[in-house]
C-alpha cells in the first residue's frame, strides 16, 4: 500500500514539475528547442500515465468485474428497491474502473455509462417501440377492447387452469421477439387472468417463462438470428447450427413443460404460493405495491368497445413487426447485392429498427380505425400517447440502469474474465464440458442480465474448443451455452426480458423477480443433471426424455410436498 502511494505521489510530482518546466522552456527557449523538449516531455508524461493506469486497472479482467451487477442484485432482492440498488451497482463499477478516482468515477458512470448506453442506436431503439406500444395500449384500454375482450374469454375460459394455458399458448405463438412477447401477451391476457384471479406476480411468470424460452428454439425469431450472427461461416452455418440445438436445449423445453405441468397440477411454491393465496381468497392480484397499479387502466369506461378493438390492433402489429424485421435485413432490396431470402432476413435483421417500423405502422393504422370506428375521437387517440409513455417510464429507468450497469461489467473485462474460465476449464472435463457450460452460461447471463451477451462470448469459445466436426458433444455445448444464457436471463433482475414481462404484466418488478426465482432455478436444477447425462450419452433420443421423465416427477414430488404442508 506504501508503495502504491509513492508511485501515485511521484506520478503526479513528475507531471506537476514538467507542467512548470514546459511554462519556463516556452518563454524562454527558442522555436527547435521548445519542440525538442516538448517531445521528451510528451514521452515522460506518458510514462507517468502508465504507472497511474496499470494500478487503476488491477480490477480489469478478474474476478472484480462481476462485483457491480452482483452488487446491485443482492441489494435489489434484499431491499426491493430496484433503482437504487442498480444505482449502486453502477457506482461500484466506476469505482473500480477509476481506480477509486472522483473525477474518472462520475466520467465513466455518466459519460461512458449512462449517456453513452442510452445513446446506443439499439437501446435507443427498444426505448421508442416501449413508447409506442404503451400508447397503443393507452388506446385500446382507452376504447374499452381490453374490458370487452375479458369479458368475452371469460366466457369462454371457465377456470384459472384455463386461463393460464391460454396465457401459455399465446406466449408460444408469439415467437417472433421476446421484447415483443412479453408486452403484447401481457396487454392481451391481463384482462382474462384478471377476471380468474390470477395474480401479476403469476402473469408475470407465465408471461416471461415464455418470452425467451419460445424465442430460443423458434427458428424464425429474433434470438435465432443473433445466435446464428456469432458463428463463423466458414465453421458451420449459424442457422443450421441453431436447428441441431433446439433438442438439447433442455432449459428452454423443460420450462415450458413445467408451466403446463405446474398449471394443470394446480402447484404453486415459494413466494407464489403467497401471491396465488391472496389473489383467490382476498381477490388481491399485487399483494404489495397495488397502488402503483391502481389506476393503470381505463376499460370499463367506454361501453362501445368490442373484441375487435383489441384484436385487430394486435395482429396489425405482428404482421407489421414482421415486415419490418425482415425489411431491416434485406429482404424487400431484390435491386442491391443485399437482397436476402425470407429466413436470412431474419438472421440479418435488426430486432430494434424492425420494431420500431412496425409499432410506427400500427399506431398509425390504430387511429385511422378508431376515428372511422367513432369509438374514441383524434383528441383521445393523441392524449394516450403521453399516458402510454408514463406507463412505461418505469420499465425504461431499469432499463437504462441495467444497460449501464452492463456498460461497467464489460469495461472491466468481464467477457475476458469468463473467456479464461472456459477455457482453462473446458480442456479437462470433456464428458462434463456442457453441464461446466450450462453453469458459466448462468453465472454470466444472471450477472450482466444479457443472454446474446451470453451468446457471443460463449459460442466461439466453445466452437474453438470442440468443432462442428467433433461431432454430437459441440452441438450439446452450444445448446447447454444458450440454454444457460436463457436462465440465467429469466433468473437476473437486471434483464431486459425479466423487466419486459414486469411492465406487460403490470406488475412490481422485485415481486416477479423473487417470486419467479425458485420455479427458474428447480428447472435449472433438472437441465444441469440432464447436460451431464447428455455428456456421457450424447443421443437426444435418450436424453430429452430422461430429462422430460425427471421434471415430471420434480413437479410431482413438489405437489406432494406441498400438499401435506398445506394439510
Amino acid at each position: 500500500m506504501l508503495n502504491t502511494r509513492k508511485r501515485r505521489i511521484l506520478a503526479v510530482i513528475m507531471m506537476i514539475s514538467l507542467l512548470f518546466s514546459a511554462f519556463a522552456f516556452t518563454c524562454f527557449a527558442d522555436g527547435e528547442e521548445v519542440a525538442e523538449i516538448s517531445e521528451e516531455m510528451v514521452l515522460l508524461s506518458a510514462d507517468a500515465t502508465e504507472v497511474v493506469e496499470e494500478e487503476a486497472n488491477r480490477f480489469v479482467n478478474t474476478a472484480w468485474a462481476l462485483l457491480p451487477p452482483v452488487v446491485a442484485i443482492i441489494l435489489a432482492l434484499i431491499t426491493k428497491e430496484v433503482y437504487s440498488s442498480l444505482f449502486i451497482g453502477i457506482l461500484v463499477g466506476g469505482l473500480l474502473y477509476s481506480g477509486f478516482s472522483f473525477e474518472g468515477t462520475i466520467v465513466h458512470v455518466f459519460s461512458d455509462g449512462f449517456i453513452a448506453s442510452v445513446a446506443d442506436s439499439y437501446n435507443m431503439g427498444i426505448i421508442i417501440f416501449l413508447i409506442v406500444l404503451g400508447a397503443l395500449v393507452a388506446m385500446m384500454n382507452k376504447t374499452g377492447g381490453s374490458a370487452a375482450f375479458g369479458r368475452w374469454a371469460s366466457k369462454r375460459i371457465k377456470t384459472r387452469v384455463g386461463a393460464q394455458l391460454a396465457t401459455i399458448l399465446f406466449g408460444c405463438l408469439i415467437f417472433i421477439d421476446d421484447y415483443f412477447n412479453c408486452l403484447t401477451v401481457g396487454s392481451v391476457m391481463r384482462p382474462v387472468t384478471d377476471k380468474h384471479k390470477i395474480s401479476r406476480a403469476k402473469l408475470a411468470y407465465l408471461i416471461d417463462a415464455t418470452a425467451a424460452p419460445i424465442c430460443i428454439i423458434a427458428p424464425i425469431s429474433s434470438w435465432a438470428a443473433a445466435v446464428a450472427g456469432f458463428v463463423a461461416e466458414e465453421e458451420v452455418s449459424g442457422f443450421q447450427l441453431f436447428l441441431n440445438a433446439i433438442p438439447y436445449n433442455f432449459y428452454a423445453l423443460l420450462t415450458i413443460l413445467t408451466m403446463v405441468a405446474l398449471a394443470v397440477l394446480k402447484v404453486d411454491f415459494g413466494p407464489m404460493r403467497v401471491h396465488e393465496r391472496n389473489a383467490m381468497e382476498k381477490g388481491d392480484l399485487f399483494t404489495f405495491d397495488a397502488e402503483s397499479f391502481a389506476n393503470s387502466s381505463d376499460d370499463e369506461a367506454n361501453p362501445k368497445g368490442k373484441v375487435i378493438d383489441l384484436v385487430l390492433p394486435v395482429v396489425i402489429l405482428i404482421i407489421a413487426c414482421v415486415i419490418g424485421m425482415i425489411y431491416s435485413g434485406g429482404f424487400f432490396d431484390a435491386t442491391s447485392d443485399a437482397y436476402h431470402d425470407f429466413i436470412v432476413s431474419f438472421s440479418c435483421s435488426d430486432a430494434s429498427v424492425g420494431l420500431v417500423y412496425g409499432s410506427f405502422c400500427t399506431l398509425i393504422i390504430a387511429v385511422i380505425y378508431f376515428m372511422i370506428r367513432r369509438v374514441i375521437s383524434f383528441k383521445d387517440c393523441m392524449s394516450a400517447i403521453p399516458e402510454g409513455f408514463k406507463a412505461m417510464v418505469p420499465a425504461i429507468m431499469i432499463l437504462a440502469c441495467a444497460w449501464t450497469l452492463k456498460a461497467m461489467t464489460d469495461s472491466l473485462g468481464a467477457k475476458e474474465f469468463i473467456a479464461g474460465v472456459v477455457e482453462n476449464t473446458a480442456g479437462s472435463f470433456a464428458s462434463f464440458l456442457p453441464a461446466i457450460i450450462f453453469l458459466i452460461a448462468v453465472g454470466l447471463s444472471f450477472a450482466t442480465g444479457t443472454s446474446w451477451g451470453t451468446f457471443g462470448i460463449l459460442i466461439p469459445l466453445v466452437l474453438n474448443v470442440f468443432p462442428y466436426e467433433s461431432g454430437p458433444i459441440s452441438i450439446i455445448a452450444i445448446s447447454a451455452c444458450m440454454a444457460g444464457a436463457v436462465c440465467g436471463d429469466h433468473c437476473s433482475p437486471i434483464s431486459d426480458t425479466t423487466i419486459m414481462a414486469s411492465a406487460g404484466s403490470q406488475s412490481n418488478h422485485i415481486n416477479h423477480v423473487s417470486t419467479q426465482l425458485p420455479y427458474a432455478l428447480m428447472v435449472a436444477g433438472v437441465s444441469f443433471v440432464s447436460y451431464i447425462i447428455a455428456g456421457f450419452v450424447p443421443k437426444v433420443y435418450i436424453a430429452l426424455p430422461i430429462a422430460v421423465v425427471l421434471m415430471l416427477a420434480t413437479v410431482a414430488v413438489l405437489k406432494f410436498t406441498v400438499g401435506r404442508k398445506a394439510k
